[in-house]
C-alpha cells in the first residue's frame, strides 16, 4: 500500500480543469497520495468560462474526477463543492445533494476547534458580481500573463533555475493590487464574525494563506495554477497550508508516470 497523507478534512480550489494552465498531474499526484474524511472543492474547479471558449480537456482532467468520485464511493469521503465565480453555471441549480456529496452556495465547516465559513469568495469582488465582461476582459489578461510566464519559465529551466510566477510577484509589489486583497480579507472576515464562526476558509484570489485578520482565523487554499497549495485539517483540530514542493518531497512520484499506471492509481484512491 502507498503511503498516504491521512487528514480529517482537505480544503482545496481554483484547479480550473480545462485551462493548459491547470496543474493537473500535481494536484492529482496529492489527491491520490491523501485520505480524508471530508474533501472541500471550494470554487473554480472546472473553468467554464475557458471552456465555452478555447479551453483544453484531457484525460488526465477526467482522471481528477474519477479520482474525486473513487473517494466518494469507496472511501466514504463527505464531498462539499462550492460554486465559483468560473463555475457559475450551477448558480440556478443549488443547493444539490446526493448522499454524500452537496453542491453549494456557502457552507459552514464544524471543525475540531469550532465552525468555520466556507466560501469561494467572489461575492466580495466587485468587478466579477456587477461587471461581467469587465471580469472575462481581467481573465483574458491574465490568461496571457501565464502564457508568457511559460516560456519564460522555458528559458528559465533552459538555463537551470527554478520557476517563478510573474503574475504572483505583481500582487505582491503593486499597491492596488496588495490593498485589493486586504480589503478582501477584511470583508470575508467580518462576514465570518457575523455568522458566527471562528475561521473563513476562501480561494477565489490565488492567494494562499493561514493567518489571524483581527479575532478570525482566514485560510486562502490558494490554487493550482501557480500556487499549488492545500489546506488540511489534521485530527487533532490543526490547520495546515500545505504547499506542493512540500508534499511531493515526503510522498515523491513514482518511476513511472505513464497513463495507465496513473489510471490504476486512481481506481486504487
Amino acid at each position: 500500500m502507498k503511503p498516504r497523507l491521512d487528514v480529517r478534512t482537505v480544503i482545496l480550489s481554483d484547479v480550473h480543469l480545462g485551462t493548459p494552465d491547470c496543474k493537473i498531474d500535481e494536484v492529482n499526484h496529492f489527491l491520490r497520495h491523501v485520505r480524508c474524511a471530508k474533501l472541500i472543492l471550494n470554487g473554480d474547479i472546472i473553468d467554464g468560462w475557458q471552456l465555452t471558449r478555447s479551453g483544453r480537456w484531457t484525460k488526465a482532467h477526467t482522471r481528477f474526477v474519477r479520482i474525486v468520485l473513487k473517494k466518494l464511493e469507496k472511501r466514504d469521503t463527505e464531498i462539499v463543492y462550492l460554486r465559483g465565480n468560473h463555475d457559475d453555471v450551477l448558480t440556478s441549480f443549488l443547493p444539490l445533494q446526493f448522499e454524500n456529496l452537496q453542491i453549494v452556495e456557502d457552507h459552514v465547516h464544524h471543525g475540531l476547534r469550532g465552525p468555520y465559513l466556507v466560501l469561494h469568495g467572489d461575492v466580495f469582488d466587485v468587478v466579477t458580481r456587477d461587471f461581467v465582461f469587465l471580469a472575462h476582459l481581467g481573465d483574458w489578461g491574465y490568461r496571457a500573463l501565464l502564457r508568457l510566464n511559460r516560456i519564460y519559465n522555458a528559458w528559465r529551466a533552459w538555463r537551470g533555475l527554478d520557476t517563478w510566477s510573474l503574475s504572483k510577484a505583481i500582487k505582491a509589489r503593486v499597491k492596488s493590487a496588495v490593498s485589493h486583497v486586504s480589503k478582501f480579507e477584511t470583508h470575508l472576515a467580518q462576514l465570518a464574525r457575523e455568522r458566527g464562526c471562528i475561521g473563513v476558509m476562501c480561494g477565489h484570489i490565488h492567494s494562499a494563506a493561514d493567518k489571524r485578520v483581527g479575532d478570525v482565523h482566514y485560510l486562502n487554499s490558494g490554487d493550482w495554477v501557480e500556487s499549488l497549495t492545500a489546506i488540511v485539517e489534521h485530527w487533532d483540530g490543526r490547520y495546515e497550508l500545505v504547499t506542493f514542493a512540500d508534499f511531493i518531497r515526503l510522498f515523491p512520484r513514482a518511476e513511472s508516470s505513464d497513463a495507465a499506471t496513473a489510471d490504476s492509481l486512481a481506481a486504487a484512491a
